[in-house]
């Protein structure tokens, strides 16, 4: 439907439009406009899209004409309160025109307010949006009049009262003969538009900034692989007096022996001192003695030459000469093999080495930094290892302790942790909760620290963005129910997923019963853990797995708690 509402016939309306050349005025129905040439907003739609990016700036333009549409609705209704729905709809496109954007000729339109029902077609000539873009950017795949399409809903919403949108199906900017666009509800349009209507919605810079910090974040934990003195937390006396000895071994050249339990961050602290020392500039090489073949340890470290053994196609230098000047770190020393025992002594004593296969000597300039997790001196007495190379080795033994002695430095450790993985997944977890860092504090960490990296990026992977780590998210193996406890079937193996549990803890007045049961027992609480641990391992039938599983922990916590308690 049409209307025979011209805005030429309409002198109440037409009688607002004032332009003032001594004042400087432009006024449409008492509010200000402003004249503008096309050129100028040409140019602030170029610099839009180079700085925003195309997608961005149509958002932003879209939402300016959708603002601009509404405010011309409301003015015309409140002008004209008698004019009907359908006179309303026809000012709209005439206002558009007057404006000096487009020159909109209806095609057909049948709207209905009380039914909620908009069906319309318009061609736009002379659209002010496709010059523009056709002269900074060219042919376009897509339509360009994003501003006009916006005040077409715009103006239309407001006259519905509920959303309409209309699509540019033709547009001059990609090459059509005139620009067309057809309106509709949302409801009408479905899931058909769910693309366009993103760009009616506000545009949250603010998370786009963060998710770009996060992503630079990403890059430099990415990039900087070399630990750093900044990168050891902590606050502890047992910290602090560790890191004191690694400074102090860092100002010489002395040969440092790494002790302490798998997972306490031996190679953090190999980084460390070959940071601070002066050979920070030079490279630092890591080597896993446990991870290498024994048959390769030897041309691994000290190097290969041609036709050394069979697969030796060329030479090439080891370990060692890859970090002369700088600091080798030897991980797993205790593996060695006697042959690699007895070269790497000759290397420390000497100052020189020679490759699998060669009689030439080579002169190296290595800080040699060893780890084991393994007693040496009980290997020697054992006839595991040399003797003589355990002495060379533990000129400056450094025992590295355990993160259940660092109890003050896991909150610490915590929002480290939480900063490097919320850059990797590109999330934004707030934090962990006060129960969270409380059952941190209180568990024996048997993995120690590299136990704790692993157990917050898992929380930072489960909790969604704006959330906090709680203690399901880092023990997810437990399991609360608010239903009474019962006695549930074995579960075979294969019918369990990851982290679940058969076994569901009592909640509310029955968990509180149990507690009450324990404390009149009498028993202690290391008598109450070694009971439950023995009975979940009765009840999987000797399975730690399974029994692990019963009590929120994995299998190598199971182990070194009962090992712990027999």
């Amino acid at each position: 439907m049409t209307s025979g509402f011209e805005f030429d016939e309409l002198p109440e309306l037409a009688s607002q439009l004032h332009l003032s050349f001594r004042s400087g005025h432009i006024s449409l129905e008492g509010q200000r406009m402003v004249l503008l040439h096309t050129g100028a907003l040409g140019s602030l739609r170029k610099e839009m899209v180079d700085t925003l990016g195309l997608d961005r700036a149509r958002g932003v333009l879209t939402r300016m004409g959708y603002a601009s549409g509404q405010r011309d609705a409301k003015m015309v209704r409140q002008m004209m309160p008698s004019a009907s729905d359908e006179d309303l709809m026809n000012l709209g496109p005439q206002l558009h025109s007057l404006e000096g954007i487009v020159d909109v000729k209806p095609i057909q339109f049948e709207i209905d307010v009380a039914a909620g029902t908009f069906h319309g077609e318009f061609a736009w000539d002379h659209a002010y949006e496709a010059e523009v873009h056709l002269e900074h950017f060219g042919m376009h795949n897509e339509s360009v009049c994003w501003m006009q399409v916006g005040y077409a809903s715009g103006y239309t919403s407001a006259v519905m009262r509920r959303p309409v949108v209309f699509r540019e199906v033709d547009c001059q900017g990609k090459g059509d003969s005139r620009c067309r666009i057809i309106g509709r509800t949302v409801e009408e349009w479905g899931p058909e538009i769910k693309q366009e209507l993103r760009y009616f919605q506000p545009d949250r810079v603010a998370d786009q900034i963060v998710q770009l910090q996060n992503q630079v974040e990403h890059l430099r934990y990415s990039l900087d692989q070399e630990f750093t003195v900044g990168d050891m937390v902590g606050v502890s006396e047992a910290f602090r007096r560790t890191a004191d000895m690694i400074r102090k071994a860092a100002e010489s050249n002395v040969t440092v022996l790494l002790l302490g339990e798998t997972g306490v961050g031996k190679e953090m602290f190999a980084r460390a001192l070959h940071e601070m020392s002066p050979r920070a500039s030079s490279a630092f090489v890591a080597v896993n003695c446990a991870a290498m073949p024994e048959e390769l340890i030897e041309s691994e470290l000290f190097g290969v030459e041609k036709g050394a053994f069979t697969g030796a196609q060329q030479s090439r230098p080891g370990r060692f000469e890859r970090a002369h000047g700088g600091t080798l770190f030897l991980d797993e020393v205790g593996e060695l093999s006697p042959a690699a025992q007895a070269k790497l002594l000759r290397v420390l004593q000497e100052g020189e080495l020679e490759r699998v296969g060669d009689t030439q000597t080579r002169r190296v300039d290595v800080r040699l930094v060893a780890a084991t997790n393994v007693d040496l001196l009980q290997a020697v007495q054992d006839g595991r290892f040399r003797a003589d190379l355990y002495y060379r080795l533990n000129i400056y033994p450094v025992l590295l302790p355990p993160l259940r002695e660092r109890q003050e430095d896991v909150p610490l450790l915590v929002q480290r942790f939480l900063d490097k993985y919320n850059a990797r997944h590109s999330k934004r977890i707030t934090g962990v909760t006060e129960r969270a860092i409380t059952a941190l504090k209180a568990y024996e960490w048997p993995g120690n620290i590299r136990e704790l990296e692993n157990m917050i990026e898992r929380g930072v992977i489960l909790v969604g963005n704006g959330d906090c780590i709680d203690i399901k998210d880092l023990f997810p193996a437990v399991t609360f129910s608010h239903r009474p406890p019962a006695r549930s079937e074995p579960v075979p193996e294969g019918d369990r997923s990851a982290g679940a549990s058969p076994v569901e803890a009592p909640a509310g007045d029955s968990m509180d019963a149990v507690v009450e049961d324990a404390l009149a027992s009498g028993a202690s609480l290391d008598d109450l853990e070694k009971r439950l641990m023995e009975a979940a391992v009765e009840r999987s039938d000797g399975n730690l797995t399974s029994a692990a599983r019963m009590l929120g922990m994995t299998r190598a916590q199971l182990a070194y708690r009962l090992k712990k308690v027999t």
